[in-house]
């Protein structure tokens, strides 16, 4: 962890890899997968728009700075806050994010609010998304609406949270799920982003269960690793919170 240096070890380490990846060894990441994929917040494409703005009114003081008289001048004469101002103005202005709040009704707002979009600045084109991207991923299961998509060129590219689904502190999504124990469904609630739900054999929520909260089938209908498989049910740790 303290080398901050590309040694050769790196680079081979590096060709070993890709020989092994040609030879069928290892799994290639699947950009598609929403454990590769973060949603980055308005507070974060904000804070890149203030940066730009610093940055240009840093500039505006240097220059301002080499052509007068350093003795005399005041800390105001130096700084001038227009370049961080427009800056921000700009974002909410022009940005191809920044759109009025739809307040048709109360449910269009909270609906507006938490879509999501894969165009705008770092994003996709919708010339370029092909098939593949605009497509339902099985990490979208819990996490991202299938249905609720625009028809026309943005399907797929503009989607909502699922119901029950949040955002992370590192823009990861998360769905929530209940813990099994022994076999026992209990009520403790996990949310689990898509690299962390793989690991894991969750069931769906309208399992069949007894009074005991045990699982009535030996065999049990179960994701794991985006694949649908019949598990027993001692293999299950994890259940759906909502059929939804």
């Amino acid at each position: 962890d303290t080398v901050r240096v590309l040694r050769k070890e790196d680079i081979l380490a590096v060709v070993k890899t890709l020989v092994e990846l040609r030879d069928g060894k290892g799994e290639i990441d699947d950009i598609d997968n929403l454990g590769n994929r973060r949603v980055r917040s308005v507070g974060e494409l904000m804070e890149n728009q203030y940066r730009v703005g610093l940055l240009r009114m840093e500039r505006a003081i240097k220059e301002r700075m080499s052509s007068i008289e350093i003795d005399t001048v005041m800390p105001q004469d130096l700084i001038n806050a227009k370049p961080a101002a427009a800056a921000v103005r700009e974002f909410f202005g022009s940005s191809q994010l920044s759109q009025f709040m739809d307040q048709t009704n109360p449910l269009s707002e909270i609906t507006h609010k938490r879509r999501l979009s894969a165009l705008g600045p770092g994003g996709l084109t919708r010339e370029r998304a092909g098939f593949e991207v605009r497509d339902v991923h099985p990490t979208h299961y819990g996490r991202i609406c299938p249905i609720e998509t625009p028809e026309g060129p943005n399907i797929g590219l503009i989607n909502s949270l699922a119901t029950f689904a949040r955002v992370n502190k590192y823009g990861f999504i998360e769905s929530p799920y209940r813990k099994i124990v022994n076999g026992k469904l209990t009520n403790e609630v996990v949310y689990l982003s898509a690299m962390e739900e793989a690991k894991h054999h969750v069931a769906q929520a309208n399992a069949e269960l007894d009074k005991n909260g045990g699982f009535v089938d030996e065999f049990v209908i179960c994701r794991n690793a985006g694949e649908v498989m019949m598990a027993p049910r001692e293999n299950v740790d994890l259940m759906d919170v909502s059929p939804k």
